[in-house]
Parts: structure tokens; sequence; C-alpha cells
């Protein structure tokens, strides 16, 4: 491995990066290249394996992501196959994945690239359907992958360009062996690029494994100081004084994070600022993916100014643009520490950390500082004096407008049911189905559940073994007990919140009592109207 120097900045054209591609970044503000892009560009446009070792929010994303879009863009549409992606980049979290997908295909569309995403916690047919159209570079994490593999509904054979971004943090969730099994289903010719502050925890092994004579660019560990990044450390006597510093400090007009250790703490925070006339929106682990989505995308329009989350978003949030960094409680370690208070001073902008010390806490808050060669000098901090400290006063900045909890309540429900209606998903009551107005219902069929949409009028095949039973002139099985359509009549079943529906010549479809092709309880039948017909099916609450 060997080991490149710095040289003076050029422009992205004069690193060979496609005009289109240059255009693409000045009209996002990214007129010159960063350390890491331009250390490493003239090697990974040229295919060489390159191993590019810089902290959170050095420019690692736009490094690869500018040859993996230029080294593919050739006759792209013509090399395009279904369900056989020409690049992967893999990433630790569902966030990044997505962020890393939107910068891509920021630099992918005027090359006439297509950029999909696969990640877990949402239904998998879309990716499924995604992958079936063919498309060029796949943004995944790891373990949604992984399953789609087992399922042979995704073949890697074709992958020229592997990236594996924030490698470290992969290691650290214990991905190593999926990230492994990843690798061996591509072609050992393709060219590989990985990115990772650090280099240890068995990343080192990936590198020597399935690098071929990578050159290596370090750009600033993790552990090297970030100039534009203030440190503060306040200490407080009590809780109250606490609580009063954490609404002191979120009540400013700019965009600022603060990170709890427990997931009951972030929501509890989110709604107690909310209340108070901050808007705040949390992140945690036991979100669903859609409002993680919903609000991520309020912290980043502005319209909530506080993102209150756990490690998390330690390094699966990259959003501009943030001013500050509250770190409720002392984080478990270093690397957490450094992580957490990378989400501002990104792209060389300026920021602050503080970090809220109790008592009991100032141990453990040296023992942080010394392993991450932090060097700053806590500070008794009391937000109910008369006079507030300074620092703090700086820190807050402008105050903002308090906001009427009610109406922002009333803008997260109108985004919930925008969101549904954009997923396809019509909310509650406002489904309607094909040719007529049937009632909403869900089935359950034997052993399988469909994952169905209201107002779809068909039913999709989804978590369960849900099956569609079609019927003409004779007698199906299907769902949970048996079906029979008259002459050219046909019976669909939908699954969790779909639809019966009945077509035909005025044909009849009655699903009777008794056992089914899957084994289907005894029950009665309900009763809905649809065009040309009758249909009963069985109602059961979905497990």
């Amino acid at each position: 491995m060997t080991e490149q120097t710095t040289a003076p900045t050029p422009s992205f054209q004069e690193l060979g990066v496609p005009a289109p591609i240059a255009d693409a970044l000045a009209k996002n503000g990214k007129a010159a290249p960063f350390p890491i892009q331009r250390d490493t560009l003239p090697d990974t446009l040229a295919g060489r394996d390159v191993l590019g070792r810089g902290r959170t929010g050095s420019g690692k994303t736009i490094a690869f992501g500018i040859p993996l879009v230029a080294n593919l863009a050739d006759d792209a549409a013509r090399k395009r196959r279904p369900s056989r992606p020409r690049a992967i980049v893999l990433a630790p979290t569902r966030e990044l994945v997505t962020q890393i997908a939107e910068t891509l295909k920021m630099l992918a569309d005027p090359m006439g690239v297509k950029v999909t995403t696969i990640f877990g916690g949402v239904p998998q047919r879309r990716q499924e359907v995604a992958l079936e159209g063919g498309v060029d570079i796949v943004v995944a994490a790891p373990g949604r992958l992984d399953d789609l593999m087992k399922q042979r509904l995704v073949d890697l054979g074709s992958v020229e360009i592997t990236v594996l971004d924030e490698a470290d943090h992969m290691a650290d969730m214990g991905f190593l062996p999926v990230v492994t099994r990843i690798l061996n289903a591509t072609p050992q010719r393709g060219q590989r690029l990985l990115f990772s502050a650090t280099l240890d925890n068995g990343v080192d092994n990936i590198v020597k494994k399935y690098l071929h004579n990578p050159i290596l660019h370090s750009v600033d560990s993790a552990e090297s100081p970030v100039p534009q990044l203030t440190h503060h450390v306040f200490e407080v006597a009590g809780k109250e004084q606490k609580d009063a510093l954490i609404e002191a400090l979120a009540s400013g007009t700019a965009r600022r994070i603060f990170f709890t250790r427990m997931k009951h703490q972030a929501k509890k925070l989110a709604k107690q600022l909310t209340a108070a006339g901050i808007p705040a929106v949390e992140l945690q682990g036991n979100l669903s993916q859609n409002a993680r989505d919903r609000n991520l995308a309020e912290f980043v329009s502005g319209e909530a100014r506080v993102l209150v989350a756990t490690d998390v978003a330690a390094r699966g949030v990259h959003v501009d643009g943030v001013d500050l960094v509250v770190h409720i409680d002392p984080p478990v370690e270093h690397k957490a520490y450094l992580h957490r208070s990378g989400r501002t001073a990104r792209a060389g902008n300026e920021g602050d950390v503080v970090t809220l010390v109790l008592p009991e806490q100032r141990g453990e808050m040296r023992q942080i500082m010394r392993a991450a060669k932090i060097r700053v000098t806590p500070r008794p901090v009391n937000p109910s004096a008369a006079n507030i400290d300074p620092e703090v006063l700086a820190l807050i900045g402008e105050l903002a407008p308090r906001v009427d909890p009610r109406e922002t309540e009333r803008k997260r429900a109108a985004a919930q049911v925008a969101q549904q209606r954009a997923a396809g998903h019509a909310p509650a009551g406002e489904g309607s189905s094909t040719g007529a107005n049937a009632k909403r219902k869900r089935s359950r069929g034997g052993r399988g559940r469909g994952a169905g949409s209201a107002g779809a009028g068909q039913r999709q095949a989804g978590d369960g073994q849900a099956r569609r039973s079609a019927s003409s002139g004779g007698g199906a099985q299907g769902g949970g007990g048996q079906r029979r359509g008259g002459q050219g009549g046909q019976a669909q079943a939908n699954g969790q919140g779909g639809r019966g529906q009945q077509g035909g010549q005025g044909g009849q479809s009655r699903q009777g009592s008794g056992s089914g092709a899957e084994g289907g309880r005894r029950r009665s039948g309900r009763r809905a109207q649809s065009s040309g017909g009758t249909v009963y099916s069985t109602s059961s609450p979905s497990r």
C-alpha cells in the first residue's frame, strides 16, 4: 500500500471530472474540491482501488460519488440489466443510505445514471420493482441487501464498483460478516473504494482481503481536532438547572441537534420542547421508517429547529447548517462524542458543541475529553441566575418566536397525510374502490397475510404468503376458504387494508365455511358491494 502526498487544489474539471458533473456541483455551491476529493479523484477516476481515511464531514460522499457516476456513465442505458446493478454503495444506517443516494442522484441525473436505495424497515416490494426495472447504482444497508441476495432477487455478478462508506461504523455495529458475504458475491476484478475514519475493529482485514494494491489517502483522522469546532462543558448543580439550560439552548433560531443516551429520553424531550413552543422532532430507533423520514424532513426544512436524537443519528444524519450540538449527558465513550460532535462544523463551516455535566458526571467527562484529545475548561452555569452566562447567550443567539403547540401538531398531521398519499396509501376514511364504494376490510387467509393498500382494488403479496385466486367457470381455492365463481366471474382478495372486488357478468363469489387451501378457519362472511356482483370475505384482526 502506498501513501500519496497532497498537492495544490485544482478545479473539479482539472481533476478530470466530466463537465455535467462539475456543473451540477457548482449549482449546489461546491465550486472547489475538498482535500479528500482533491487527493482521491485522480486515482478513483482512473479505476484504482482507494482507501480514503478522513473524519466525518470531510466530503467523502462526493469523493466516491464522482468516480461512481463518471465510470458508469458510458452507454449506461444499454448496459443496464434487470436485478443486476453495476455498482453498490454500503452504508451502516438507513438515514445515511438515503442521504448518500440524494447526493449521488444530484451527480447522476445529468449523466443518465440510475440510482436506487435498499434498506430495512420498509416494505420490500418497491425495492424489488426498482431492481427489476434496472439500475446502475444501489445504495444499501448491508442487512436488507443480504436478505435480497438470499432470496435471489438481486445478483451482484455484474458489479463493477463497490464502495464501503463509514466502514468503521459498520464494524462497530457488527456488520462485517454480512459485508464479507456481499463482497464475496461481487467480481474480484471490480474496483473497490473504502472510506473510513479509522481502520480498527476488523476494517483493516477487509482492506487486506478485498482491495487490490490500494492507494491510501489520509485526510484528518477521527481524532484530529476540527479547527472550526468550539467545545464547551457546562456544569450544572442539578436537574432543575439542567432542564432550564436545555430549554435556553434550544430557543434560538439556528438549527441544532440534542443528543440523549436513551430512546425514551429523546421522545420525552422532543415533546417537552414542542409543548414549550419550540418545535422539536425526535430521531431514535423505535420510530418507523416513515416517522424517521417525516421528522428528518421537518428538521431539514426548518419547520423544527431542534432534532433530539440518540446515537442512531450520530453518524447517520448529514444535515448542512447545524450550528450547535448539545450532549444532554456525556456519551458513553469518546468515539461517540466525536461522531456526535461531527454533526456540526461540517464542510469547513463553524460550529459549537456543548456538553451538560452534573456533579456526579465530572469524572467520566474528564476521561472522555482526555481520550478524544480535546482540551476544554469546564465552567459552572446557572441559567436561573439574574444574569445568564454570556457564553450561553452567545450560543443561544437570536431568540425564535414561540410556536403554539397545536399549530405544530396540525402541520405534522397534514405532513403525515401527505406522506401517505405520496406513498400510494389513502388515509383512513378516504379510500375508494375501483368502480364502487366498498367498505374497507382486513382479511386473513390461512397462514398468509397480504399487505394491500386502502382503495387499491387489488392485492399485492406482502409480509405473508397471501395469494390471489381467480376462477372462470369453475372453483378455486385460496385465502381461508373455498371461493366459487360463475361464468366469467373473478374473485380477488385483498390483504391488510384491502378490498374484495367482483368482476365479470354478474357472477357471485362466496367464501364458504370450512377449511381452505391454506387451512383457514370457519368464519361468517361480511358483504361488500362491488362492480357487477357481490363478494363475501372473512374479516379478522391482522396479526
